[in-house]
């Protein structure tokens, strides 16, 4: 009989349980018998009031289960509902909008995609600019830029790229820290007049000697790389924290887009590759006597090298001014969770609980980032090849950069697709990487065993197929994932520094491919990569956790638990077998997961959160506004049991509410419904369904 009997340690009843008079404390006074499920385990009336925030209807059935633990077939079952539901919604959004002003959508997607994304657009256009730059260099000053020439060293002139690599790494950690250190906006800031300023000295660009010329240009590079490389990390971070309503508990729209809204972003590099693809043709033939075939005139390069900079100077310098002017609240979530933990500076010690709890997911990002870029590098392989045998005019310059162009549509239609499934939840982002590392793995393979036939005119067209397929998938894959995960699996208070250092890592494969091209032939090139995408296969299989469809807000709530040491004490979904690596299930990550035990502790967080709120805001001198108008989250039961009014505790008590199921967890009539992101929305009728059917 001692097995069931409980020694009571505490005195304060748990929440909203009406205290019952006895003695004073003398330690183990009395005993309970059978024990009390309520201390641990949420009540039906505490179930009907908070269902909305604890079980949302996008991600739990109406019995209560988790999308994640339904058998296979109901999970397709209701993501499909779930996801038939959005798309019709998002489509009468779009329609309302359409109707009331026929530009409205554009101006949306110009403030959700384009501005977030206009950094890493910059860097697009302008990294994407070297490379199709150095075959002109080459046309233009062969006594420089080609092999053994006699003006210039080799070196410097393979520093041009090597310079930019290291710079953007330099760019990656150091930006990464800076964000994370004094904030997001300040990291916005100062990469936009980085880039700036190495735009400037691109377009200026100059020496005494061609090799001085070489020299100038690529440190400028090098300046110019640490601006980009720090968008990196803070876009990805700044997209992915304002998907998250500042102060809201729980967001349908995090919950269902945040991938997506983060990847809208990110595809703006492709805009960027494909915009300078089209620059640097028009400007050639306008330059270069009105085509673009050989010979190519000095001023013609001249011309074309140094406007193709000169524009994306001018964006950069508007970008500036937007983020100094018009962004001054992107370090909004960043200032709340240093708040929360008390701290002013970098955070240390969650940099140190992160390696500690987070290492596995450290090698995940970093390691499938660098596999990622040594493929994202040899993807041009295929193009100097399939050139020379389908080409009438291969020498051209003009045509190397159709065939750009045409590569980069691809490449956008991969960036494209990735955006719309990135959030599937039988899709998402861990399979995703997989499968895209796969394909890059096959279309790398194929022709390693079989060159020769496969660069002759015979098998060119596969071979050309190939090379259009491993960038669609590279896009619709590893390069999108990586960018995202790098910063959705960790904390906010290290956040940039985790997706920076990640980056990085990532740039040392571009780096060593870079390098091991130049001592290795073409043939050989197609035996070295392909095992590259095995290995960014195994190592997101293993190590990498899967974040789809999981509420960035809850893996937070785990957070503060391991910042408060109490690990153990956490039971929600950011430990589900799902959103969990495979080398964290095997660890026993996962064993603590209980979502019964999950909600009751999520109560008590939202009531310590509430209580937060309520003396912020009494300091403040803002009584007089209602809680309600700043906790949209909580209706007015929750404000209620938070305040223990009689009302609540008589329901509590007696728990006789007409229409609830007593076996699983309902929505409340009159709790909100979670509002996306798209702010411009229009769905007025639904709206005013909403309020009919609270009256």
């Amino acid at each position: 009989m001692a097995n069931f009997l409980r020694r009571h340690h505490e005195h304060d009843p748990p929440i909203g349980e009406i205290p019952v008079p006895h003695g004073p404390v003398t330690g183990d006074e009395h005993q309970h018998y059978p024990p009390r499920v309520s201390a641990s385990y949420a009540t039906d009336y505490e179930r009907q009031i908070f269902s909305h925030l604890t079980h949302p209807d996008d991600s739990y059935t109406d019995d209560g289960v988790y999308w994640a633990d339904l058998p296979f077939w109901k999970r397709i079952s209701f993501v499909s509902k779930i996801d038939r539901a959005e798309s019709a919604k998002e489509a009468k959004n779009i329609w309302a909008m359409i109707k009331e002003d026929p530009l409205s959508p554009v101006s949306w997607y110009f403030r959700n995609a384009i501005l977030p994304g206009a950094g890493l657009g910059l860097e697009g256009y302008v990294l994407f600019s070297i490379g199709n730059l150095e075959p002109l260099f080459e046309a233009v000053w062969p006594t420089c830029w080609k092999k053994n020439a006699p003006e210039c060293s080799n070196n410097w002139v393979a520093s041009v790229t090597y310079l930019e690599i290291i710079g953007i790494m330099v760019g990656q950690v150091a930006v990464g820290i800076i964000g994370d250190w004094i904030g997001r906006r300040w990291g916005l800031i100062q990469d936009a007049l980085v880039m700036l300023i190495g735009l400037l000295m691109l377009t200026g660009s100059w020496g005494l000697t061609l090799q001085g010329w070489v020299i100038m240009y690529a440190w400028s590079l090098f300046v110019y790389g640490i601006g980009v490389g720090g968008e990196y990390p803070i876009t990805a971070t700044s997209s992915m924290e304002n998907a998250v309503t500042a102060g809201r508990l729980s967001t349908r729209d995090d919950r269902l887009h945040r991938g997506r809204k983060v990847t809208m972003a990110f595809l703006m590099q492709g805009w960027g590759q494909f915009v300078n693809q089209v620059v640097l043709i028009v400007l050639l033939v306008i330059f270069n006597r009105g085509e673009g075939n050989p010979p190519y005139s000095t001023t013609a390069a001249q011309y074309a090298f140094r406007l193709s900079f000169a524009f994306p100077a001018i964006g950069t310098l508007w970008l500036t001014y937007y983020r100094t002017w018009k962004m001054k609240s992107a370090s909004k979530q960043l200032e709340s969770a240093k708040r929360k933990s008390n701290v002013t500076g970098y955070d240390v010690r969650s940099l140190k609980l992160t390696i500690g709890n987070f290492g596995g997911r450290l090698f995940a990002t970093a390691g499938g980032w660098f596999c990622n870029d040594v493929f994202f590098y040899g993807n041009k392989l295929f193009q100097g090849q399939f050139i020379k045998v389908i080409s009438d005019n291969p020498s051209s310059i003009m045509t190397t950069w159709t065939w750009n162009l045409v590569n980069v549509v691809v490449s956008l239609a991969g960036y494209y697709a990735a955006s719309m499934l990135i959030d599937n939840k039988m899709y998402g982002r861990k399979t995703m990487q997989q499968v895209g590392f796969l394909m890059c793995f096959i279309m790398f393979v194929v022709p390693a065993f079989k060159y020769d036939y496969y660069s002759s005119p015979a098998g060119i067209h596969a071979f050309q197929a190939m090379y259009f397929l491993s960038s669609f998938f590279n896009q619709f894959g590893p390069n999108s994932v990586t960018f995202l995960v790098a910063g959705e699996v960790y904390p906010t208070q290290i956040r940039a520094s985790a997706h920076g250092f990640s980056a990085m890592i990532g740039k040392a494969g571009a780096l060593l491919a870079s390098v091991l091209y130049n001592y290795i032939d073409t043939k050989t090139k197609f035996y070295v990569v392909p095992w590259f995408g095995l290995a960014g296969m195994l190592i997101t299989w293993i190590w990498l956790p899967d974040t789809t469809g999981l509420d960035l807000k809850e893996q937070e709530r785990r957070w503060q638990y391991i910042l408060d040491g109490k690990e153990n004490e956490y039971h929600g979904i950011a430990i589900h077998p799902a959103h969990l690596s495979l080398w964290e299930r095997w660890t026993g990550v996962g064993k603590n997961y209980h979502p019964d035990l999950d909600m009751k502790a999520k109560i008590r967080d939202m009531r310590t959160d509430w209580e937060e709120r309520e003396a912020a805001r009494a300091a403040s001198d803002a009584e007089s506004l209602s809680p309600l108008e700043e906790d949209d989250d909580y209706t007015h039961e929750i404000y209620n049991y938070f305040k223990g009014n009689s009302n609540s505790i008589n329901s509590l008590k007696g728990e006789k509410l007409k229409g609830v199921d007593r076996t699983s967890p309902t929505r409340s009539h009159d709790a909100p419904s979670d509002r996306t992101l798209e702010e411009t929305s229009l769905d007025e009728s639904g709206a005013a369904k909403e309020a009919a059917s609270s009256q």
